[in-house]
């Protein structure tokens, strides 16, 4: 029965260590941005510690074994639970040294994690168990437990736990198997009251951490922040984090800037008006990204539109923008309005699959900060969006800042104009971003910038338009590459552009 508890207590140390690959991978992209890269870099680390951990196991002596194993389980379960607690620290305490940290947690727990399942193995095998069925059986759990974590983390867990309080769950299931370890097997162990002692310990550390997380995690994202936090959320795919100083509200999406209320209605009013003041007769409109429904909210200045799809991947966003109140004051309600059907869907599944034209489009989506993003950029999906744009229609996208990011800027105007668009690029001053620019792209040559709008604007008017179709040398066009899928070379250029910038 002992041996059977033993096997089955695999699962649970699979699922663990699997799930803290899965946190410090989520998190690392959540602060850092690039997904891919983060996810791959913090795999590879640890599964060479665990290799090296696998390796490390064969030192241990025969008659250490159990007590080897109850130790590992406190450790892997002490260092993997608070991980995620201790990296949101260090990163809002002092950034430097986050990386450092970070793979440094990640090996420590590899290496323990690597010695669990050679140890469990020859435990077992001490018992005499025939070696087959033992290696068919424990390694049939240890694959079961990753899968049930890999499933849980990013449909339960992460959404209704959070990263930090995930990684304390956890550190407690192995904090559980070293206690249970310690009952079963008092007689086999060396110093059995020593181990429950450290067992006891663990549990009261971490269930204390537990508790309080929340109050960690938030004093540490408002240190990040540096003002008051009115609602954090953690999604399936993406950290959603509300800030108020004042009257200035502030939306950030893992870590990065969305947009702040003082000065939102520049970046909005630039975004929209220059198509549709173009566009007398539009009646549908398409916005790809922009949950937020503030580009909604211009379009329906508009009294011709008659409707309005947004398509935007996170539910929670769109969920939250319609619900509380201080964003509805913001958005002016727009997401509710019966002119409006809200699609929670990827943008690109949702190009390839629905049909239907649009008089024109808005492209509102995050910057291309990752591979994920990237392809929202790319000759392809622009390809797509042609085939719902109507003939004489317009399409604008959001194109990062044409000064801080120029390779970026001028190569999605170089992947519009491969995927068949004519282009028109421009800017605009918004005093919390910088210069940002936009990029207007139609089926047929000709655009002209508008000269009136026919809709009340606290910004836009005939100068201010006209300049910001001007670029001055020191944002001239720069020859770089379309974005293409296979080489996702924007995302690149991102990252070339903003590492140069950012501190």
């Amino acid at each position: 029965m002992r041996n059977r508890l033993l096997i089955l207590s695999v699962f649970i140390v699979a699922s663990c260590g699997l799930a803290y690959e899965l946190i410090t991978g989520a998190l690392a992209s959540y602060l850092l941005g690039d997904t891919v890269l983060q996810f791959s870099s913090i795999i590879g680390c640890y599964l060479f510690a665990m290799g090296a951990g696998s390796h490390l196991s064969k030192y241990v002596k025969e008659e250490r074994l159990l007590d080897a194993f109850v130790e590992i389980e406190l450790l892997v379960g002490l260092i993997g639970g608070v991980s995620a607690s201790l990296l949101f620290v260090v990163f809002a305490l002092a950034g430097e040294p986050f990386r450092l940290v970070l793979y440094a947690l990640v090996f420590s727990i590899g290496v323990l994690v690597g010695m669990e399942i050679p140890l469990v193995m020859r435990v077992l095998n001490q018992r005499q168990t025939d070696f087959a069925d033992l290696v068919s059986r424990v390694l049939t759990f240890d694959y079961l437990g990753a899968l049930a974590v890999s499933l849980l983390f990013p449909l339960l867990l992460a959404p209704k736990l959070g990263l930090a309080r995930s990684a304390l769950l956890f550190g407690l299931l192995n904090a559980g198997v070293a206690l249970w370890a310690c009952h079963s097997f008092k007689r086999e162990l060396a110093r059995p009251g020593l181990q429950l002692a450290r067992s006891g310990v663990v549990l009261l550390i971490l269930g204390a951490m537990f508790a309080t997380s929340d109050r960690l995690t938030d004093w540490s994202e408002k240190a990040v922040y540096g003002d008051e936090i009115i609602h954090a959320e953690t999604t399936p795919y993406q950290r959603l984090v509300i800030t108020k100083w004042k009257n200035d509200m502030r939306l950030y999406i893992n870590g990065n800037l969305q947009f702040s209320s003082r000065d939102e209605y520049r970046y909005h009013e630039a975004l929209v008006h220059p198509v549709l003041a173009r566009l007398p007769w539009a009646r549908n409109v398409l916005v790809l990204g922009g949950g937020d429904g503030l580009a909604v909210r211009e379009i329906l200045k508009y009294p011709g539109i008659v409707h309005v799809t947004l398509v935007d991947l996170d539910p929670a966003m769109t969920r939250l923008f319609s619900r509380s109140e201080p964003l509805l004051a913001l958005n002016q309600g727009s997401l509710a309005d019966k002119r409006v059907t809200v699609v929670n869907d990827d943008a690109a599944r949702w190009l390839e699959h629905h049909e239907g034209s649009y008089d024109a489009v808005i492209v509102d989506f995050p910057d291309p900060s990752n591979f994920a993003l990237g392809k929202l950029y790319s000759t392809p999906i622009y390809r797509l969006l042609a085939r719902h744009l109507a003939e004489n229609g317009l399409a604008v996208v959001q194109s990062t800042s044409p000064y801080n990011a120029p390779r970026s800027y001028w190569s999605v105007d170089a992947t519009l104009r491969e995927a068949g668009f004519h282009t028109t690029p421009y800017h605009v001053y918004v005093p919390s971003f910088g210069e940002w620019g936009f990029i207007i792209a139609a089926k047929r040559p000709g655009y002209a910038p508008p000269e009136r709008f026919p809709v009340p604007l606290r910004f836009l008017d005939k100068e201010t338009t006209r300049q910001m179709f001007f670029f001055p040398p020191d944002m001239r066009r720069w020859d770089v590459k379309p974005n293409e899928l296979n080489n996702q070379q924007l995302v690149h250029y991102f990252e070339q552009d903003w590492s140069q910038v950012l501190r």
